[in-house]
């Protein structure tokens, strides 16, 4: 890596490609692996190969919700997960007090050792070329099959306006550098990220005037980074990892740092001194004073101040490295000048002779809004061409890491003449997300949290490999057979040790022989399996192999899956049955073809336009619009039959029993 060269556009032996990547953060990393693992021949363009896999803002990566994400991509063969055991620091599990099923894995990482993980793997992948680059504009064409409005993408142009590059599928993930501008104080200038340039100006052209595209300006930023020496770690909250370290990866039994190498977090608390820096500052603020949305549940300190006056604030003092001196203060992302961030970060205690190294800024970026996309990320009105990250409105490693995975699975099946895939939000988180996105659209940054997800209990961060990774090998084609056999074998194990703990069955005065410590019933004549007792929270699983050796030894290794499934079994058969009724809604398919605006006076004309706007694929997604009613549901569904659009022409009315039985089934399953 220390001698890596970047590729030109007159050093690459071929012009056409399966699929075109353009950008290099989590959203293209993952979707150019993915595209390439599926057998596509792909070329992954970036502004600088140097700063593919870079942690822009916070190095961190999971946390509740996320960590569920970070999960998923790694079950699909991904790469956030192994580069997050590989350059973890600091692993703990949030959310630690409540069930299994909302745990938040979280690890800091360190920034350095993370951007050379994902280069490597990248610069070893088969059928991926890197370039540096910058895109200038798309190359687009009239998509005659398709009608009027309707265009197809054909590849991209540099900026240097020559060596066009041809391709059958282009994923943008552009994240905060499409038309970007950085704010620092009342001081503007472009770019996505300090010390570099944001994307050409013909790249934003393309998708709103040529596409025609409908577009959005959102807003981010990042805190100042301070020099470690200048922080006084006594006066704040020593906050030490997890004594063992869990790892992201299916693949991995232990992450690359050692308990004892890990690093301590500190927590401190802003003052009444700080909110008076905020306020002495506004007229010099030009970003805050903006009306541009930005991330509700990671918003500057100027935010906090503003939004709730006279409270003191968390500020987080995070380690950037195991050889880095400097320190992330999460909590305190700001645009104030850079003088008035050194009085800022002073009030607070830990901080009263900090240094800061580099000073905090602010970045504006366009955005399309992602109702305009299909659930397999490619944009209804465009053939070829998908979105992954921060482009359709979300904020987070973890969910432009997901979306671009899912991108770069469907643009290579779609170069390679393969019918895109879909994850209901019934079997996963990055479902959720993306069903949310093209569904709901966005007002605010989008962020991942467990209580978006209606099955959480059967969504948990330790099963993804169960739910995702025979479906990405059988089905999508996206995971090696070395982790496919990994996941049968863990598939197999689970079954068979719970089947052992099913076996085990004994009367409670039994059980209470074997564990006398554990609080049971003093009901004689109950007969209990393992599974039930395993369910009771001072019960573990070895606790039992050790009174069951012969039984239960040979499962040990997966102790504690067990005892999460056994813990989760009887609400998971329960939401089992919910999933099927869910599922059958959401399979009932809306032909694109459908003519809402023609359709009869029951449906309002503002339902007709929100439905002829989205274009849900399904009655489900379009159950979950804002503004859609349970009732106009059942109006919609007496024009759609169970495998698609019926044609008004051809519309008899039923039988006003047969509409009757219909409507409060359907009312049913959108209550």
């Amino acid at each position: 890596l220390l001698n890596l060269r970047p590729l030109h556009s007159s050093h690459l032996a071929t012009q056409h490609y399966d699929v075109i990547v353009v950008g290099g953060g989590h959203a293209g990393t993952e979707a150019a692996a993915a595209a390439a693992r599926l057998g596509a021949e792909t070329l992954l363009v970036t502004q600088k190969i140097s700063t593919i896999g870079a942690l822009s803002c916070n190095p961190s990566l999971g946390g509740v919700g996320k960590g569920h994400l970070v999960k998923e991509v790694d079950a699909l063969d991904g790469l956030c997960g192994r580069a997050g055991d590989w350059a973890g620091i600091h692993f703990s599990i949030l959310n630690k007090r409540k069930g299994p099923a909302v745990w938040g894995p979280r690890a800091q990482l360190d920034r350095q050792r993370y951007r050379e993980f994902i280069q490597t793997e990248l610069l070893n992948t088969p059928k991926l070329t890197l370039l540096e680059g910058a895109v200038d504009e798309l190359l687009v064409t009239e998509a005659s099959t398709e009608g009027p409005g309707h265009h197809k993408v054909t590849g991209i142009r540099l900026a240097n306006g020559i060596h066009p590059f041809s391709a059958s599928s282009v994923v943008l993930t552009t994240g905060t550098f499409l038309s970007g501008s950085l704010f620092v104080g009342c001081t503007t200038s472009p770019g996505g990220r300090i010390g570099d340039a944001p994307s050409a100006s013909g790249l934003s052209h393309t998708l709103k005037d040529i596409l025609g595209l409908k577009m959005g300006r959102l807003r981010t930023g990042t805190p100042p980074r301070i020099i470690k020496d200048s922080v006084d770690f006594s006066q704040a909250n020593y906050h030490p990892p997890d004594s063992q370290p869990r790892p992201f990866s299916f693949l991995n039994l232990q992450t690359h740092c050692k308990p004892e190498e890990q690093l301590p977090c500190y927590l401190t608390y802003t003052t009444p001194g700080v909110e008076q820096v905020v306020h002495d500052s506004l007229h010099l603020n030009c970003h805050i004073q903006q009306d541009t949305k930005g991330p509700r549940y990671c918003p500057s300190i100027e935010s906090r101040v503003l939004r709730f006056p006279g409270r003191s604030h968390q500020v987080w003092l995070e380690p950037e490295g195991l050889s880095s001196d400097l320190v992330y203060p999460q909590g305190l992302s700001m645009t104030m000048p850079p003088d008035m961030q050194l009085r800022l970060i002073r009030e607070i205690p830990a901080l009263h002779r900090a240094q800061i190294h580099t000073p905090g800024y602010g970045v504006q970026y366009d955005f399309v809004c992602p109702t305009q996309l299909s659930p397999s990320l490619q944009v209804k009105s465009t053939q070829g061409l998908f979105l992954a990250g921060q482009i359709n409105g979300t904020t987070g490693y973890e969910e432009a890491a997901a979306q671009g995975l899912w991108a770069g699975v469907n643009a290579a099946r779609s170069a390679l003449s393969k019918p895109p895939v879909v994850l209901s939000r019934t079997e996963s988180y990055i479902g959720v997300l993306i069903d949310d996105l093209v569904s709901r659209g966005v007002t605010e940054p989008y962020r991942m949290f467990t209580s978006r997800a209606e099955f959480r209990t059967s969504l948990r961060p330790d099963n993804a490999d169960l739910r995702l990774t025979l479906k990405g090998f059988e089905e999508v084609g996206c995971v090696s057979l070395r982790r496919y056999k990994e996941a049968v074998r863990a598939r197999d194990h689970l079954q068979d040790g719970l089947a052992a703990l099913e076996d085990l069955s004994l009367s409670s005065h039994s059980w209470r022989h074997k564990l006398p410590n554990i609080n049971m019933s003093q009901n004689k004549s109950t007969v209990m399996t393992g599974i039930e007792i395993l369910q009771y929270s001072e019960v573990s699983y070895e606790m039992l192999c050790s009174v069951f050796p012969q039984h239960l030894s040979l499962y040990i290794e997966f102790s504690q899956r067990i005892k999460i499934e056994a813990v989760y079994r009887p609400h998971c058969d329960e939401q089992r049955k919910e999933i099927e009724r869910i599922q059958k809604e959401e399979s009932m398919v809306l032909s694109p073809d459908i003519d809402y605006l023609s359709l009869p006076v029951s449906l309002s004309q503002e339902v007709r336009e929100i439905l002829d706007r989205i274009r849900p694929s399904t009655l489900g997604a379009a159950s979950r619009l804002q503004g859609v009613t349970p009732a106009a549901i059942v109006h919609l569904l007496n024009y759609v039959q169970p495998t698609g659009h019926k044609e008004k022409r051809n519309y008899k009315p039923q039988l006003q029993d047969q509409k009757e039985e219909r409507e409060k089934i359907c009312l049913k399953n959108t209550q």
